[in-house]
C-alpha cells in the first residue's frame, strides 16, 4: 500500500508536467497556424458575440449579489469602529480590482469554456477534426485561432459590466437598505479606484481569456474516445482554468498593486 501511495505521488506531478507540455504545444501549434493564415474576423465576431451575449446575463446577475455581500461585509466589519461611510471604499477596491474580473472569467469559463471544450471534443470523438485534416484545413486555425481571439474580444468588455453592476449593487445595499450617505459613497468610490483600475482589470480580463480559452481548446483537442471522453475533457478544462486563475489573478494583482 505504501508503495502504491508513492507510486500515485510520482505520477501527479509527471502527469501535470506532460499536460502543461500539452498546452504549450497546442498553443504553439494555434499560434504558427494564425500566424500563417489570421482566420477570417467574421468567424471571429461570431465567436465574441455568442460568448459576450450568451454570458451577459449570468455574469450581471452573479455579479449583483456579489456586489451586495461585499457591501453588507464591509459595513459590518467597519461599524465596529464606526467607519460606516468608509463602505464605499471597500465596495470599489473589492469589485473593481478583484471581484469584477474574477465574475466575469468564472462566468465565462463555466459557460463558455465548457462549450468549446465540449464541441471540440465532439467534433475529435467523431473524427470531424480528422476530416478537416484530410481535407487540408488546418483545425488550428478554423477551431481554436477564433474562439481565443474572440474570447480576447469579448470577456474584457465584460470585466467592466460585471464592474458596473458590483458597485451598483454595493452602492444600493449601503445607501438603500443601511443608511449611508450616498454623496459620501459616492466620493469615496471616485477617490479611491480610477481609470486605471479598470484597465487593469481589462487587463485581467484579458489575461483570464487567454487561459479560458487555450485551456478549454486544447482539453477539447485532446479529448479521449467516446462519450465519456467529452465529460472527461469538459470537467477537466473547467477544473485546470478555475485554478489557474485564481493563481494568476494573485501574481497579477501583486504585479498590478504591489
Amino acid at each position: 500500500m505504501r508503495a502504491e501511495g508513492e507510486a500515485a505521488g510520482r505520477a501527479v506531478p509527471a502527469r501535470l508536467l506532460a499536460q502543461t507540455g500539452r498546452w504549450w504545444l497546442f498553443c504553439a501549434r494555434t499560434a504558427r497556424a494564425a500566424a500563417a493564415a489570421p482566420p477570417p474576423l467574421a468567424w471571429i465576431l461570431e465567436e465574441a458575440y455568442r460568448i459576450g451575449v450568451g454570458s451577459l446575463f449570468i455574469v450581471c446577475a452573479v455579479s449583483l449579489f456579489i456586489g451586495s455581500t461585499i457591501a453588507l461585509q464591509g459595513w459590518h466589519a467597519f461599524r465596529q469602529f464606526g467607519g460606516e461611510g468608509l463602505v464605499g471604499i471597500f465596495v470599489a477596491l473589492a469589485c473593481v480590482r478583484e471581484m469584477g474580473p474574477i465574475v466575469a472569467g468564472s462566468m465565462v469559463a463555466a459557460k463558455a469554456g465548457t462549450a468549446m471544450a465540449a464541441s471540440i471534443a465532439a467534433m475529435r470523438v467523431k473524427g470531424q477534426i480528422d476530416a478537416l485534416e484530410v481535407m487540408a484545413v488546418n483545425p488550428y486555425r478554423a477551431l481554436a485561432a477564433p474562439r481565443i481571439a474572440a474570447a480576447l474580444i469579448a470577456l474584457p468588455i465584460l470585466v467592466i459590466f460585471a464592474d458596473f453592476f458590483t458597485v451598483l449593487a454595493g452602492y444600493l445595499v449601503a445607501v438603500r437598505q443601511l443608511g449611508v450617505d450616498p454623496g459620501t459613497f459616492m466620493e469615496n468610490v471616485r477617490s479611491s479606484v480610477g481609470l486605471l483600475d479598470l484597465w487593469y482589470g481589462m487587463a485581467k480580463g484579458a489575461v483570464f481569456a487567454a487561459m479560458i480559452s487555450t485551456l478549454s481548446c486544447c482539453h477539447g483537442f485532446h479529448s479521449a474516445p467516446g462519450p465519456e471522453g467529452v465529460g472527461h475533457a469538459t470537467n477537466r478544462a473547467v477544473v485546470s482554468v478555475c485554478v489557474v486563475c485564481i493563481v494568476l489573478n494573485y501574481f497579477l494583482s501583486e504585479l498590478m498593486y504591489g
